[in-house]
């Protein structure tokens, strides 16, 4: 079963955030805490949104994605920041039936896409998403600016106006 997370379910995706970080080896740097995911999704502005699959009662993975906008389209898009299916639910659709909930999310409210990113080690994912027709986007190259690199731009910004 997806559906939308409630409140109660903050604790597990949390959870489900710190695991999927572990598998891409970078768990030293996730720092969520269930009150500021409470916030980002309940608070009285949420800015994302989650999904949740259920197995047996529990929370066995999740989607949690916030909203884009295509200039070029015009309209909103779905960027999906997180997707994790935990290890012994996996093979059981739980992955599909997340990305169809988003997909349904998309199409209903007039979106014109869904979007989001994989490491390119990642290989039994991209394998997933290619079976489900999503493309690659190898024109584009991602990029971050975080931590001290951030900030020094950041201190500029009253100086160069």
């Amino acid at each position: 079963m997806i559906r939308r997370a409630e409140p109660g379910d903050v604790p597990a995706l949390v959870e489900l955030v710190y695991d999927l970080a572990e598998y891409e080896k970078a768990r030293d740097e996730c720092t969520l805490t269930a009150g500021q995911l409470h916030t980002a999704l309940f608070g009285p502005d949420p800015a994302v949104f989650a999904h949740v699959a259920l197995l047996d009662d529990t929370v066995a993975g999740c989607a949690i994605w916030f909203r884009n906008f295509s200039t070029w389209d015009g309209v909103h898009g779905i960027y999906l920041e997180d997707l994790y299916v935990r290890p012994q639910a996996r093979g059981t659709g739980l992955g599909r039936a997340l990305l169809a909930a988003l997909a349904h999310e998309a199409h209903t409210r007039g979106y014109s896409r869904v979007s989001w990113s994989v490491l390119t080690w990642n290989t039994p994912s991209i394998g997933f998403y290619e079976s489900l027709g999503a493309q690659v986007q190898d024109d584009w190259v991602g990029y971050r600016l975080t931590g001290a690199a951030l900030a020094e731009l950041a201190a500029t910004a009253n100086r160069e106006h």
